[in-house]
């Protein structure tokens, strides 16, 4: 049996779960969010485009803040 990621995403917040296992590069294709625009972070560590999302993970989508410090 299939379990799920959670996705938290902001801009609207919200919540949404993904089947599991999953590449965090085709879960970005499936919400059809840009690679290049947000950091995909679990447990507080940026995961690749590479990486294998198990069933039970919560990851966030945070978008890529661009710019220096101002």
């Amino acid at each position: 049996m299939m379990g799920t990621v959670l996705v938290r995403l902001r801009n609207p917040t919200r919540e949404i779960e993904m089947d599991a296992p999953v590449l965090v590069s085709v879960l970005l294709d499936r919400l059809e969010i840009n690679r290049e625009s947000v950091l995909v972070v679990r447990n507080g560590t940026i995961v690749p485009g590479d990486q294998r999302l198990e069933p039970g993970d919560e990851v966030e989508v945070r978008p890529v803040i661009s710019g220096g410090a101002g």
